[in-house]
């Protein structure tokens, strides 16, 4: 018999929670994988690019600020004006993404629609307070950058993205359409089989 720890968060705020954590990795993930392509060579450089300390990824704050300066803020016209926005908009959720990230949840009985969480960073006490629908609203707002720093175009750098690369088809759908088992929403129920790697991850 398992005996495990209870939060007390509902399970609405827990999928924001989850939403946020998930959209913010992907977040963290295109902002360095763009800032790592303006440091390739040319086809005719036989030189390795010397990187910046920053792109050792230990503080997604360097690597963002990389990316401003490298990415954004070279862009010139419309697209170049969205990455800034986007730029300045994960500035903005950052000290709510860490406070979700590093403290500790609690709630009070006096407000328990309120929620908190208290972390300790350079010898100060930081406390941060949530609702779910705040949670909800961050959780779309990353989602909305994450398409942003994607397409700065819109639709139309979404289909241009789409026309190159073929045709797509969702893990949902896929799920839908194939004979494993999955729940009501058509994404997979079992867990994966122990001691198997990906292809990507056999491949180091």
């Amino acid at each position: 018999m398992k005996h495990l720890w209870d939060s007390e968060l509902s399970e609405r705020e827990i999928y924001f929670i989850g939403a946020i954590f998930v959209q913010w990795g992907a977040l963290e993930h295109e902002i360095f994988l763009q800032t790592l392509s303006t440091f390739e060579p040319d086809k005719f450089s036989t030189e390795i690019p010397v990187l910046p300390k920053e792109m050792n990824n230990l503080q997604f704050s360097g690597v963002l600020e990389l990316w401003n300066e490298r990415v954004a803020i070279p862009l010139r016209g419309k697209r170049g004006k969205v990455l800034q926005q986007q730029f300045e908009e994960i500035r903005k959720l950052k000290d709510a993404r860490d406070a979700i990230a590093h403290g500790m949840w609690h709630w009070k009985s006096v407000n328990p629609i309120e929620i908190r969480t208290v972390r300790i960073r350079k010898q100060e006490i930081i406390t941060s307070r949530f609702s779910a629908d705040f949670l909800g609203e961050m959780a779309s707002k990353i989602g909305e950058i994450n398409f942003g720093i994607r397409f700065p175009g819109g639709l139309i750098d979404l289909t241009r993205h789409r026309v190159q690369n073929g045709g797509y088809m969702s893990r949902r759908w896929l799920e839908m359409v194939t004979s494993g088992p999955d729940n009501a929403n058509g994404y997979p129920t079992s867990h994966p089989a122990q001691g198997t790697a990906s292809s990507d991850e056999a491949g180091g």
